[in-house]
């Protein structure tokens, strides 16, 4: 049986704390610090500041996890590759480090430049950390066009994921927070990297969309959210007690 916690409270003091301990993946998809609004203020600091704090994220997350997965705004990709170029070149780290995006069907508009269409998807991976790709397979075109030589299995998926945005239309959009990524790119997330019965950790939990994933295929998820709002929000929707943080 799957077991779910949410926990009010900064992420890096959480995880300092020792309340959590270890567990098989995290999804993390922090604050993109482009200046949304956000219940309990606007999401814009010093971009130094901004950067400094991934940076303490990753390293907080790392120790307690076999794989991360850590999806942010396109255009903090070359500033976060030198602080990535530390961790991965650390003495014995044995890391994986491999950057996927999601690719949107309906990507930003702009006038004065190109917008972006896509979405990094950055994923550290121990060496020995395991891996479940039978899990994420698709369709492929043979099998779709009726090709005999089809593996009937289906294909395992490239690293491009092409999901839409979580627009105001989605049947997925909780309207009570500015962003939501889509409920499938976190689903084949988190199928590569566990299989049933494991624990998935989501440090900003938002609207709970890893948590509305692990329920359907069985894992189970802790959610941390420091915004006092969106937690009562997430634990209405889920029946969950609110664990303060200490």
């Amino acid at each position: 049986m799957s077991i779910h916690r949410l926990i009010h409270g900064d992420c890096l003091k959480v995880l300092e704390s020792g309340a959590i301990g270890s567990v098989n993946c995290i999804f993390a998809d922090p604050p993109d610090n482009i200046g949304l609004f956000y219940c309990d203020g606007k999401d814009l600091v010093p971009n130094c500041e901004y950067l400094t704090w991934l940076g303490q994220c990753i390293r907080h997350f790392l120790p307690i996890t076999d794989t991360l997965w850590f999806s942010f705004n396109a255009k903090w990709m070359l500033d976060l590759s030198c602080v990535l170029d530390e961790l991965i070149h650390a003495p014995l780290r044995n890391l994986e480090a491999r950057f996927c995006i999601q690719t949107f069907t309906f990507g930003q508009h702009r006038q004065t430049d190109l917008g972006y269409g896509y979405r990094p998807l950055l994923r550290l991976r121990y060496e020995n950390a395991p891996i479940y790709p039978d899990q994420v397979r698709v369709p492929s075109w043979r099998q779709e066009h009726g090709d005999k030589r089809a593996d009937p299995r289906g294909r395992v998926p490239s690293d491009v994921f092409n999901f839409p945005r979580v627009t105001g239309n989605s049947q997925q959009r909780r309207t009570w927070h500015p962003t939501q990524l889509h409920e499938g790119l976190i689903e084949r997330c988190i199928k590569l990297s566990t299989k049933e019965g494991d624990v998935v950790l989501d440090p900003f939990a938002g609207t709970g969309t890893t948590l509305r994933v692990c329920k359907r295929i069985n894992r189970s998820c802790i959610l941390i959210e420091k915004n006092a709002y969106y937690c009562e929000k997430l634990a209405e929707e889920h029946g969950l007690l609110i664990a303060q943080a200490e």
